[in-house]
């Protein structure tokens, strides 16, 4: 029987088959879970609160600039505060405000160590960035201007401009050339028609030379006397017929557009608009040296609702200074009262302003462009600035 069961292959028996089936299933179940623990721990950080560096009490010098600065009662508000804020939660600052009166102020309190850092809407300039860091620009602004609102009205010549016009130096001027361009050809006339029984003119001088004169001024109006009888003064007819067309076209070319650039020269639409107009903006900014460089006086108050107040009580011709600033002013305090006046003539960005190699610096660009990239920056732009046009 050994030898008879020896030369036939044996079934395998369920037993065999579930060892057989052992090394297969470990191998699947393991991958399974490799498979469930990369998946966790690529999801970790979402599931785990985002790491905040150590708090740290941060001194902030600004003052009240509307829209991006605005203290009422201990509360401040406005789009600079509110980048603070989001900064606030990503770096673990704490801040402590002082308010320091205006942007040199502001720049003052920063170098003399008195704030760490300074914030409200400082211009970068390349004189500053001498004494400074500054952070990637917070926004984009310039320079623009305002005038009453009452200036930009009025765009038609009136009676008033044309009763100016009519008693004007000019008016006499070419009052006085018409008499002078017609005694010549006056004097012509009644010499050679003097002798002519059907004449227009006398043979005396007197009316004759004031019935010649006549005669020529009617041919300056296109509305002449009785036709000369000779034929010489005929061609003279002719030849001042010509003189007075150009000369009335010429005249009335003149007048019209002194009339228009008298009613114009009222409106300002641009920089150099300003010059000779009683100017305001705030001292020691980068409008006061714009204007000075271009050749504008103008007045420097300490604050920005100083020029506005001269502006209401006419005091003042135009405010310049920063445009998101003059923006703000014309759709709340000032609207109806003053008007946006040509585009932004001097492109400027704001940025916050850190002592030079301030470790703050670095931390403050890093929570900046995180905003950015994540979209918290838009949001807070367009709460305060509306979305672009």
């Amino acid at each position: 029987m050994a030898g008879f069961g020896a030369g036939v292959p044996c079934r395998p028996t369920s037993l065999d088959i579930n060892r057989r089936k052992m090394p297969v299933l470990s191998r699947v179940r393991a991958t399974v879970v490799a498979i469930l623990l990369v998946v966790a721990i690529g999801a970790l950080p979402g599931l785990v609160p985002e790491a905040h560096a150590a708090e740290r009490d941060v001194t902030v010098a600004t003052y009240d600039i509307e829209p991006f600065v605005i203290t009422e009662g201990t509360v401040k508000y406005g789009f600079t505060i509110d980048l603070l804020d989001e900064i606030a939660k990503r770096t673990g600052w704490r801040y402590t405000y002082i308010d320091s009166g205006n942007v040199a102020g502001v720049l003052a309190a920063v170098k003399e160590g008195r704030a760490d850092f300074g914030a409200g809407n400082i211009s970068i300039t390349a004189d500053r960035e001498r004494d400074f860091d500054f952070t990637q620009p917070i926004i984009a602004a310039g320079l623009q201007m305002v005038v009453p609102a009452s200036s930009t009205e009025r765009v038609e010549p009136g009676l008033i401009d044309f009763l100016n016009l009519l008693f004007s130096p000019t008016m006499l001027v070419w009052l006085l050339a018409a008499l002078a361009l017609t005694v010549l050809p006056a004097h012509i006339i009644w010499l050679l028609e003097r002798g002519n029984e059907e004449s227009m003119v006398d043979r005396s001088y007197f009316p004759g030379i004031f019935q010649a004169f006549g005669w020529g001024l009617g041919m300056l109006a296109a509305a002449p006397f009785d036709p000369p009888l000779r034929w010489p003064i005929r061609v003279v007819t002719v030849i001042w017929t010509f003189v007075s067309i150009i000369f009335v076209a010429y005249y009335t070319a003149i007048l019209t557009t002194n009339l228009t650039v008298a009613t114009i020269s009222s409106q300002i639409n641009a920089p150099t608009d300003l010059i000779g107009k009683e100017v305001c903006t705030v001292a020691d900014t980068t409008s006061t040296t714009y204007l000075d460089r271009i050749g504008v006086a103008f007045s420097g108050a300490d604050d920005i609702a100083d020029c506005y107040t001269g502006l209401e009580k006419g005091d003042f011709q135009a405010v310049v200074y920063d445009a998101p600033v003059l923006d703000y002013y014309i759709t709340h305090g000032g609207a109806g009262v003053a008007a946006i006046a040509g585009p932004i003539f001097k492109d400027e960005d704001y940025g916050l302003v850190f002592p030079s190699g301030s470790q703050l610096r670095e931390d403050a660009d890093s929570a900046l462009l995180s905003m950015q990239e994540d979209g918290q920056y838009e949001l807070i732009k367009k709460k305060w600035f509306g979305s672009p046009e």
